[in-house]
């Protein structure tokens, strides 16, 4: 199956859990009018439900199955989108660790994946596309000719986090959120259905050592190069 790469502009942003990601993507898409796909949520999506259903985490037929039904929505706020599973707003609920943790787990199994594999690929915009996630430039759009992937250290990564919690009234252990984070990314690198990894031809960038700006800056002077924006 041919992806929408093929059809029309999409730059793919990779990387492990509090690289930056959802914050890049959305700047370039904003600089671009270009439309956003957070793939990340769809696997969390399929983690709640599977919490609201009290599915166990080791029953792959039947998260495989919840993937394949997940009514699922994105609506637009003005502000950005909001999130709706069974026309419940969850936007800020699979947000938090524990969603984050079960996508990592779900998004392990085989049956998951290819129950998500299609509807990723289906995501256009009448521009381009900016894909957010873990495999967007090695499984979901290999074609694409802008393959982004951002990583920073574990430490730094943990700490983006807990001001994060923090702001939210949260309260967080920062040795507590470095052993999760550790843990989901050899969870994520080492899984054997589409592993974290960069693709072969995508630009590798710290953001641990560059700002927001800086890192928007070289990821839209390669759009404009390849895309001639």
């Amino acid at each position: 199956m041919k992806s929408k790469s093929e059809n029309f502009p999409v730059i793919t942003i990779d990387g492990p859990a509090g690289s930056g990601k959802g914050t890049i993507t959305e700047r370039i898409a904003s600089n671009l009018g270009w439309e956003i796909l957070d793939s990340g949520a769809l696997y969390r999506l399929v983690g709640l439900a599977a919490i609201r259903e009290g599915v166990d985490f080791n029953d792959e037929i039947r998260l495989a199955r919840i993937a394949e039904t997940l009514d699922v929505s994105f609506v637009p706020n003005g502000d950005g989108v909001d999130v709706f599973l069974k026309g419940d707003n969850v936007s800020d609920l699979i947000r938090n660790e524990e969603c984050g943790s079960c996508a990592s787990k779900v998004a392990a199994i085989n049956g998951v994946r290819n129950a998500l594999l299609a509807r990723q690929r289906k995501f256009s915009g009448p521009d381009g596309l900016v894909a957010d996630g873990r495999d967007m430039g090695t499984v979901i759009f290999p074609e694409a000719k802008v393959k982004v992937y951002l990583t920073a250290s574990a430490k730094i990564r943990a700490e983006r986090r807990l001001n994060q919690l923090k702001n939210q009234g949260v309260n967080a252990n920062l040795a507590s959120l470095i052993e999760d984070i550790e843990e989901r990314d050899k969870r994520d690198t080492t899984r054997k259905v589409a592993p974290l990894i960069p693709a072969a031809d995508a630009i590798i960038i710290d953001t641990g050592k560059s700002s927001i700006d800086e890192v928007v800056s070289q990821i839209m002077k390669l759009v404009e190069k390849v895309y001639k924006y």
